[in-house]
This record gives C-alpha cells, structure tokens and sequence, in this order.
C-alpha cells in the first residue's frame, strides 16, 4: 500500500511514465507476434522442404511457368530417386496483387498417393477425410483450416473456388505455416485451374492433362540431395531444383529483418521508458529527502532504502507492462479477425512472448531506478533533515 501511495502523489508525472512504457510495450508486443508468426511460417516451410526437392521453374510453384509432366518420368530414371509427385499450385484469387505479409490462399492438386508414403509433414483431419486416387474427376476439395474459417465452411458443405463448385470432403488441423491457406482438389481438376491461367497462345499448344506447375522429389536414403538437385537440374532444362538448405538460405534474409524489427522496438521501449522512469524516481526521491532522512536516522538500513525505491520503481514497470500488453493483445486479436475473412493472419501472440513483454517492462523499471535509489541510500541523515 505505501508504494501504491508514493507513486499517486504525482499522479500526472506517475501517469506519464507508465504511459510511455505501456507504448513502448504495445509496440513490441506487436511486433513480436508479427515476427513470432513470420518464425512460424519459416519452422514450417523448414520441416516441409527438409526431406525432398520441390522442382519448379522459379523456386516455388506459384513462382513459375508450367512444366510438362513429361519431366516427371526424366526425374525419376535419374539415380537415388525414390518417388515424383507432379503437383499444380495456383493462386485462389487471380486479382491478388501488390506485396502480402503473409501467405496467399492457394489451390493446391497432387497425384494422391504418388509420394509411396514418403511424406513426413504432419497434416491432420479436424474432419472428414483426405482426397484419395478414386475423387479424380469430381469437384471435392479439403480446406486448409484458415481457409475453412474464411469460407466459414465445414465438411459436407460447397465451396466456390474461381466460380467452380466444390463439395468440402474434409478439412485439416491448423498447422501455422502453408497448408492453412491451401484448398486441396483432385489433381485433374488443378490442372484445368492452371490451364485456364495460360495466355491463349499458350493454350492453343498444349492440354491440360499436359501441365504441372512442379515435382515434389523424395530421395532415396544416403542420396546426396544437394547432388541430385544439381542433376535434376542438368536432366530438366529451365528447372529449379529447391532443397531444404536452399530453403533455409532464401529465407534468412527475410527473418532477419523481423528479428531486427523486434530489437530495435525494443531499444526504443528501453530508452524512452527507461529515461522515463530515472526522471520520475529522482525527482521522487527529490521530493522525499526528508522523509528518507529521517527514516534513516530512526534506524532504517541503506539496503531497504535501495530496495523499497527498485521496488517502486518495478511497480511502475509491472503496471506499464501488463498496459501494453493488454492493448498489443487488443491490437493483434481485432488484426487478425479482420484478416480472417481474406485468409490473412499475421499476427501469433504467444505465451512466452507475452510473458517477455512484461518481464521486459519490470527489469527495465528497476534497472532504470537503481541510480536514484542509491543515490538516496547514500544520502547523509543530518544533511537530508536540512534539506528544504
């Protein structure tokens, strides 16, 4: 009650620097869950890309010109080659443009079953079933679990997909990286979806039945997947052979301008809060050399002095730092229902980071309190009486 009753007799002085600390907070609350979401995406993409090569013409399906599936049967004559899965990857809304945060919604067909069990990513059922070999020449899909939120769709219900019906078979596990955001159909009914993207003179060349946007390619075990991807390479004229490693390099860049988003937000709530609260807690201790004179005079030692204006001064931390994550928690919950509807989450507010955020808050405060206090722990008792 009484560092309750110091901080409210300036209350407006007091106010301003939780103020402070509370935006310094907010923001990086925002921020991390921005990067925690990015980091999300990238462990993700990691665990998917760690034990295949994904073969396009631009280093991601969405990312290049058709292929012919022709390549597939090239690929796997090549040695250590232990499946090919030919894969057609398009974007669900043609008139996406401009630079996404995060990842778009995607229609995504493969040949099911054509990986022999190799796959090793974890994608659950929240409901029904997968596609299987025998929906080849039906409109059925399985929705990745954003895009069931976005189409507010559940299995046995229709979707629209590019002005085509579609009856939901399933939907999948949230998994917080791309198959959230993908809408899973027969891999015949994919390629019509990348057919109708080619220019008309394109078209008039080839078939439907003819294209594919990439390979996935399993290894065999002990294969050199860095040599196979150079093969492939070589084998496949104009391909793009990603590996896990390659994978990981693309991405670093990228991460790393998040991660130094969150340091220098964080640099900034240390400096603005910190200057913060040194002004409060010496002009506090200004205010109060009488006080503290006299209570060193009737015996009270220099350690409890020190520790009561640290405490303080962590009181003011704590209240700036559950502020701020109250209202970066606000922030990123009202962004990520506005997001919803589009298929755009890209904030993930997680525990440890709210627990950081206010951890943060408290050993700034102290931290910037320590000078002031031990300036008044080492006040002279006679000198602080005449203090006026």
């Amino acid at each position: 009650m009484r560092l309750l009753r110091n901080l409210s007799r300036r209350k407006l002085r007091t106010g301003l620097t939780v103020a402070g600390i509370t935006i310094g907070i907010w923001a990086l609350v925002v921020f991390s869950a921005m990067a925690a979401k990015m980091d999300s995406l990238v462990s993700g993409g990691s665990r998917y890309y760690a034990d295949k090569i994904v073969v396009t013409t631009g280093g991601t399906y969405a990312g290049g010109a058709p292929m012919k599936i022709g390549n597939g049967d090239t690929i796997a004559a090549l040695p250590g080659v232990a499946a090919v899965v030919p894969g057609v990857d398009v974007l669900l809304d043609t008139a996406t443009t401009g630079v996404s945060m995060g990842i778009p919604s995607e229609i995504v067909g493969q040949v099911a079953g054509a990986d022999k069990g190799l796959e090793t990513f974890p994608v659950d059922l929240a409901s029904g079933r997968k596609l299987t070999a025998a929906d080849e020449g039906s409109n059925v899909v399985v929705l990745g679990a954003d895009l069931a939120k976005q189409f507010k769709a559940t299995t046995g219900d229709t979707v629209q997909l590019r002005g085509k019906t579609f009856q939901v078979v399933g939907v999948q596990q949230p998994t917080g990286t791309a198959p959230d955001t993908e809408a899973m159909v027969p891999f015949a009914a994919a390629q019509q979806f990348l057919f109708s993207d080619l220019p008309p003179i394109m078209a008039s060349q080839v078939t439907a039945a003819d294209l594919v946007a990439g390979f996935t390619v399993y290894p065999t075990k002990g294969t050199d997947v860095e040599a196979l991807a150079t093969a492939i390479e070589k084998a496949v004229p104009s391909s793009s052979a990603m590996t896990g490693a390659d994978f990981n390099k693309t991405i670093a860049a990228s991460v790393g301008v998040f991660d130094t988003m969150v340091v220098g937000i964080g640099l900034i709530s240390l400096i603005v809060g910190g200057l913060s609260i040194v002004n409060t807690m010496a002009m506090s201790v200004a205010e109060r050399t009488r006080e503290i004179g006299i209570r060193r005079a009737i015996g009270a030692k220099r350690r409890r002095i020190v520790r009561e204006l640290i405490t303080e001064a962590g009181l003011i931390g704590f209240i700036g730092g559950v502020l701020g994550l109250g209202l970066g928690a606000l922030i990123v919950t009202l962004a990520n229902s506005a997001g919803q509807a589009s298929g755009t989450v890209l904030f993930e507010l997680t525990a440890s980071g709210a627990i950081t955020a206010v951890v943060f808050a408290v050993v700034l405060g102290m931290l910037a309190g320590f000078v002031p206090a031990l300036g008044a722990a080492r006040l002279d008792p006679v000198e602080a009486l005449r203090f006026e």
